[in-house]
């Protein structure tokens, strides 16, 4: 074989490889989304570019949310982390909650986190939290306690208090499954979810968020995120940082059965402070904190 033949060899074998990463993406695509791509010609041969570039998988360049609902509601993102954020042990974060909930059992959850799978892509860490029903009765009055408890430890603000209802605040039908599917498989108190505080999807509106989840992936609402908070105290404070949307949770403004905004938690005048707003808004200091359903 001359190395004529030898380098079309290789190339072939690359492109073969490669081609079915792209027809293993497409095929994972849900039937609505697919038949989108298919009428973008030149999206689909950008991309399929991207993949046969030798170096794509070491490329700063982050291939786009395949959704294309809602896509113009995303804008460039600026803000992160605080530099003294940083994720805690397991072992840690329940310190700090059973402060809170100092009659919740420990046992199963730090058992449990001996031997954890590996963490789902795109989760950050685990994050210890009860189980909302071992806290009240109901969800909504899970998250007026959890949003007092942060009142009690630092500056806070809830500028829906007394509007937290079921008829203002509900569980989205995606995270009920989700947590309905973990609580079936962990004992105990408390929840080990794999997730992530915002970063991954920073910019994008929580209705944007909502259409580019990951297959495994669901939106953490008020009661985690709050419980997220008071384990990691340290992801609020100060105002130049990424700010929290709850796309886990929906929210009627005006308890009249419209439920087009979600609840947000940021930084402000020295504090936390805890709101809602409209879906659609997409801002460069706020991402979706999420969870995932690990395999």
């Amino acid at each position: 074989m001359n190395t004529q033949e030898t380098f079309l060899k290789e190339v072939a074998g690359r492109a073969g490889e490669a081609l079915s990463l792209v027809l293993k993406a497409l095929l994972s695509l849900p039937k609505e989304e697919l038949d989108y791509w298919v009428g973008q010609k030149g999206e689909l041969a950008r991309r399929v570019s991207l993949i046969l570039n030798p170096r794509w998988q070491q490329s700063s360049i982050t291939l786009p949310a395949s959704s294309p609902f809602f896509a113009n509601e995303e804008v460039k993102p600026n803000y992160g982390y605080p530099p003294r954020y940083a994720m805690k042990p397991v072992c840690e974060q329940l310190v700090e909650l059973s402060k809170h909930f100092n009659g919740l059992n420990t046992n199963d959850v730090l058992a449990c986190s001996k031997e954890l799978p590996a963490l789902p892509s795109g989760a950050e860490g685990w994050f210890a939290v009860p189980r909302w029903e071992k806290v009240a009765k109901t969800y909504n009055e899970a998250v007026e306690k959890v949003l007092d408890l942060i009142g009690k430890t630092r500056t806070f603000y809830n500028y829906r208090k007394g509007n937290l209802g079921p008829k203002y605040l509900r569980l989205s039908e995606r995270t009920a499954v989700a947590l309905q599917m973990l609580g079936e498989r962990q004992k105990g108190d408390f929840l080990l979810i794999p997730a992530q505080f915002g970063l991954t999807h920073r910019g994008r509106s929580v209705r944007r968020v909502r259409v580019v989840y990951a297959p495994s992936e669901f939106g953490l609402g008020s009661f985690i995120t709050g419980c997220m908070i008071l384990s990691h105290p340290e992801r609020f404070v100060q105002w130049e940082q990424l700010h929290i949307d709850c796309p886990g949770d929906e929210y009627s403004p005006d308890a009249g059965g419209v439920f087009s905004s979600a609840p947000i938690f940021y930084f402000s005048g020295g504090g936390v402070e805890f709101y809602a707003l409209w879906v659609g808004d997409a801002s460069e200091r706020y991402g979706s904190a999420s969870g995932f359903v690990s395999q």
